[in-house]
C-alpha cells in the first residue's frame, strides 16, 4: 500500500518484520536516490511512528507493529515511487552464496531453529527491538550461544541478569548496544579489516575499540579478538560483569600476549574492580576520563586511547611512533592567517568515543567543552556564545527515524553546513570511520562540505580517519581525498584533538603533548 501524504509517499508492506540493521540498509538505499531529499524505514511500532512524526511524517491510518513502513519525501511521485521499491527489494533481497540452485531453505523463525539448522554455530548475532531483545538473548544463551547483542533499549536489569547468566554458564554476553567485536578474526557489527596478532581488546566503547584496533593494525601490530561489552558494562549497576568475563577469556588464551581495557567514562568503584579482576597477562587499560585510579600489576593504566595502543604494543616488543612530523608547521602557518575573532573549536563526530576523548584533551588546553553527550551535567548543550562544542551525531536524537552517520553522512553534512563557518569558529574537527558496515565513500562525501567551510578564510578543518589499510574503502585513499581540498589528516583520534586545540590557542607547540 503506497499512500503520498503531504511531500511524503509512505508504502506500508503488511506482516513484515525486519531487524534494525535490514532497516537501516533500506533507509540507505532509498535516500541514495537522486531527488529523494529524506527517506526512513521503520516498523509500526509506537516508536517508530514517533520517528517518522519526528521527521514531519504523520501517517492517519496506524499500521500493526509487524508492519513495515517506508517514507520517502520528495517532490515527483515517480521517484518517490522509484525509491520506495528500492528499499522493499533491499529489504527483501537474498543473499545468492547461500542459496542452492533448486532448493530454497526455510529461514529459521526462532534462535533454536536456527541452531539446529546450523549446528557448528558458537555465536548469535541479536538485532531486535528493545523489548524482545533480551528474551531472544537468553534463548541464544540456553542454545550455548556467546552473544553479540546489537539492540539497544535493553533495561539496566535485564543486561545485569543477561551478563550474571552468561557468566555463570562461561559464555560471552556482549552488549547490549555493541557495535564491534572481532572474535577469531571474525569482525561482528561495525567491524574493520585487522592484522591477527598478540594484543586482545575489551571494550566498553564501540569506536574505541575500532580506534586502539586499527592502529595496532597499522602498527603490524595485530589483535587477537575484539570483544565488546556494551557502552553501560563498567556502569555501577552493571558492575563490569563481561569485562572481568572477558579479562578471564583473553588471559586464558594463549594467542594473547597482551591486553587492552578500553572504556568511556566508567564508574570509579568498578573500573578498580575491573583492574582487580586482570590475571596475569600483562594489561593497559584506557578508562577515558578516570585519572584517580591506581592500577595493580601487572596491569596499567594510560591516559587516551593513542597511548594505550602505543603501551600494549610496547608490551608485546614492539616501538611504534605515532606521525608528529611536520604537524607543528602546519598549524604555525594555518594561524598565522587566521582571523583573530576565530577562538573555539566545533566537532562534529560519528563516533561517540571518539568525541569522549577529544573532549579531555581540548578541555585540558581550552577550558570548557559543550557536548550533547558531556563529561558532566554542566557541560551539556545549549552551550553559551563563544564556547567549544563537539557533537556526537551518532546520538539518538540525531539518528531518530535516520541511518546512523557512519552509515550515511548526509545529517552530518547538514549539520556542518548550518554551524561550521559561524565567524568565532577557528577549527572544525572530525572523525571518519572506515570498515565493514560503514559508508562506501565517507571522505569522498565529506570533501565538498569541507571545501566550502575552508573557503574565504573559513576555519582550519583538522580529520581523523579511523581505519585500516584492508578496510573496504581504503584507509590511504580516503586520508588523500581529505587532504586534497585542504584537510590537515592526523595519524591518531587524540593527535587530532591535540591540533584543534593549538589552532585555537594559537599555540603551535600543543601537537607535540
Amino acid at each position: 500500500m503506497t499512500v503520498p501524504t503531504a511531500r511524503a509517499t509512505i508504502r506500508v508492506v503488511k506482516e513484515t518484520y525486519c531487524d534494525s540493521l535490514k532497516l537501516l540498509v533500506a533507509s540507505c538505499t532509498m535516500t541514495a536516490i537522486d531527488g529523494v531529499e529524506w527517506a526512513g524505514a521503520v516498523m509500526g511500532t509506537a516508536a517508530g511512528l514517533a520517528r517518522l512524526a519526528d521527521a514531519g511524517v504523520i501517517l492517519t491510518d496506524g499500521p500493526r507493529a509487524n508492519d513495515l513502513v517506508l517514507a520517502v519525501v520528495t517532490d515527483d511521485q515517480s521517484t518517490a515511487e522509484s525509491a520506495l521499491d528500492a528499499g522493499v527489494e533491499a529489504v527483501f533481497q537474498a543473499d545468492a552464496s547461500d542459496a542452492t540452485p533448486g532448493h530454497v531453505a526455510e529461514a529459521p523463525r526462532t534462535i533454536e531453529s536456527a541452531v539446529a539448522q546450523q549446528g557448528d554455530a558458537t555465536v548469535a548475532i541479536i538485532s531486535v527491538p528493545g523489548a524482545y531483545a533480551a528474551l531472544e538473548a537468553h534463548h541464544a544463551l540456553g542454545s550455548g550461544l556467546h552473544v553479540l547483542l546489537f539492540s539497544d533499549n535493553v533495561t539496566l536489569g535485564e543486561e545485569r541478569e543477561l551478563k550474571e547468566r552468561a557468566r555463570d554458564l562461561g559464555l560471552l554476553m556482549m552488549g547490549p548496544g555493541a557495535g564491534t567485536a572481532v572474535v577469531a578474526g571474525a569482525g561482528l557489527g561495525f567491524a574493520n579489516a585487522l592484522a591477527r596478532g598478540p594484543v586482545g581488546v575489551v571494550a566498553a566503547a564501540g569506536t574505541g575499540a575500532q580506534e586502539v584496533s586499527t592502529l595496532l593494525s597499522r602498527w603490524r601490530v595485530g589483535v587477537s579478538h575484539v570483544i565488546g561489552v556494551g557502552g553501560r558494562d563498567l556502569s555501577a549497576d552493571v558492575g563490569g560483569l563481561m569485562a572481568m568475563s572477558a579479562l578471564r577469556a583473553l588471559d586464558a588464551d594463549p594467542g594473547t600476549e597482551a591486553i587492552l581495557i578500553v572504556s568511556k567514562p566508567p564508574d570509579p568503584a568498578v573500573a578498580k574492580a575491573v583492574l582487580a579482576a586482570c590475571g596475569s597477562t600483562p594489561t593497559v587499560a584506557t578508562f577515558l576520563g578516570q585519572s584517580e585510579l591506581e592500577a595493580p600489576a601487572p596491569a596499567e593504566l594510560a591516559r587516551t586511547l593513542e597511548e594505550g595502543a602505543m603501551r600494549v604494543a610496547e608490551l608485546v616488543g614492539a616501538a611504534p611512533a605515532v606521525v608528529t612530523t611536520g604537524l607543528r608547521e602546519w598549524v604555525a602557518s594555518q594561524v598565522s592567517s587566521l582571523a583573530d575573532e576565530r577562538r573555539t573549536v566545533r566537532g562534529y563526530f560519528s563516533g561517540g568515543t571518539l568525541c569522549y576523548e577529544a573532549q579531555l584533551i581540548l578541555g585540558e588546553h581550552l577550558g570548557a567543552v559543550y557536548s550533547n553527550e558531556p563529561l558532566g551535567p554542566d557541560l551539556a548543550v545549549p552551550a553559551p556564545a563563544g564556547s567549544h562544542v563537539l557533537l556526537d551525531l551518532g546520538a539518538e536524537e540525531y539518528t531518530q527515524g535516520r541511518p546512523h552517520p557512519m552509515i550515511d553522512p548526509s545529517a552530518r553534512i547538514e549539520v556542518m553546513r548550518a554551524s561550521a563557518r559561524d565567524a568565532e569558529v577557528a577549527v572544525v574537527l572530525l572523525d571518519v570511520v572506515l570498515g565493514y558496515g560503514s559508508h562506501d565513500d565517507p571522505a569522498g562525501e565529506l570533501v565538498a562540505v569541507c571545501d566550502e567551510i575552508l573557503s574565504d578564510g573559513g576555519p582550519r578543518v583538522v580529520a581523523h580517519v579511523l581505519g585500516s589499510e584492508d578496510d573496504p574503502q581504503g584507509y590511504s585513499e580516503q586520508c588523500a581525498k581529505l587532504e586534497a581540498v585542504g584537510c590537515l589528516v592526523t595519524e591518531t583520534a587524540a593527535r587530532a584533538a591535540y591540533a584543534a586545540a593549538a589552532i585555537a590557542a594559537r599555540n603551535p607547540e600543543l601537537t607535540e603533548r
